[in-house]
């Protein structure tokens, strides 16, 4: 058991770079789910579609960071297109994003030109330092730059959205730009994961994305049921935080002897459940313990005291 646990401590930086590399389509899935409130499946595509651009640019000779930023550009431009069907064609959220998602199936095997592509000897924003310090600064960068916009007027706005649209549009604000303006960003932002995932393992997959939604819903729940939720800063601590522990305890669960690297989506499946109804248990118990507690003043109350009838 021991040697168990001094072999993972030792090969502990594995997880932590991989959970930075999720890191970031897992702050663009806290932008939907938590910020806008919106069931957005696109995500599954677009993070296809950042490794897909990445991929084909950086072969046909572009600079690796000129590539990660097509890469960017082509996941927002999901994500307006997403935003579009909803808010002008009256789409319903979850089914744009499915629409979407499948449209991007056969978008992005059109930038492959086939299933999958090997970046193989083309240089990547890796090249020259180690991937964990490169995805450190990246990961920190893009957290205080969102930290930022949602304290302007604009991400406020963004935000209420998501709260209140009815309140926040007897304000003058357009809530339809607004939810556009929250999906390109959160899908930029998984494309910017499937773009530097893509360079990090060095080729680019049709069915890389499969389930990503799921695992940065994962990340988001892990993240808040640890750090919580309160200001912006910290929820997108949490929400990193969560995409590394995540990979962490996936990373433990590989060392059971009765598990395969094809069980993958079945851990996700799992931690999200036990994240998801844990917190759900807590809260039950937590209410019934007050409602014994006020039962029990209540009697206190009701007894005659001192001889007094």
């Amino acid at each position: 058991m021991f040697e168990f646990l001094i072999d993972f401590i030792k090969n502990i930086d594995s997880p932590i770079e991989l959970g930075l590399l999720y890191a970031l389509m897992a702050l663009g899935v806290y932008i939907t789910f938590r910020i806008l409130d919106f069931p957005d499946l696109t995500v599954d595509g677009s993070f296809t579609t950042g490794g897909a651009v990445a991929a084909v640019l950086i072969t046909n000779g572009a600079a690796p960071w000129l590539a990660t930023l097509g890469a960017l550009a082509g996941g927002m431009l999901a994500g307006v297109c997403t935003g579009l069907l909803h808010t002008k064609g009256r789409i319903n959220g979850l089914l744009s994003g499915i629409i979407m998602m499948i449209a991007l199936y056969s978008i992005n095997m059109r930038i492959l030109g086939k299933p999958n592509v090997s970046i193989g000897d083309g240089e990547t924003i890796f090249a020259s330092l180690d991937p964990i310090y490169v995805m450190l600064v990246i990961v920190i960068i893009g957290k205080l730059l969102l930290d930022a916009f949602f304290r302007t007027d604009l991400g406020l706005s963004l935000r209420a959205t998501g709260d209140n649209k009815r309140m926040i549009r007897s304000f003058g604000v357009n809530t339809d730009t607004t939810t556009i303006l929250g999906l390109s960003i959160s899908n930029g932002l998984v494309a910017l994961s499937g773009a530097v995932v893509a360079q990090h393992s060095g080729f680019a997959d049709i069915g890389s994305g499969i389930g990503m939604i799921v695992i940065g819903l994962a990340s988001v729940i892990i993240g808040e049921a640890i750090l919580g939720t309160g200001s912006v800063f910290r929820t997108t601590a949490a929400v990193i935080l969560g995409s590394i522990i995540y990979r962490i305890v996936v990373a433990l669960a590989y060392e059971i002897k009765w598990l395969e690297a094809s069980d993958l989506k079945l851990i996700t499946a799992i931690i999200v459940i036990i994240a998801l109804v844990v917190p759900t248990i807590r809260r039950s118990m937590k209410q019934r313990s007050q409602a014994r507690k006020r039962s029990a003043q209540l009697l206190d109350q009701g007894k005659p005291h001192g001889g007094a009838f």
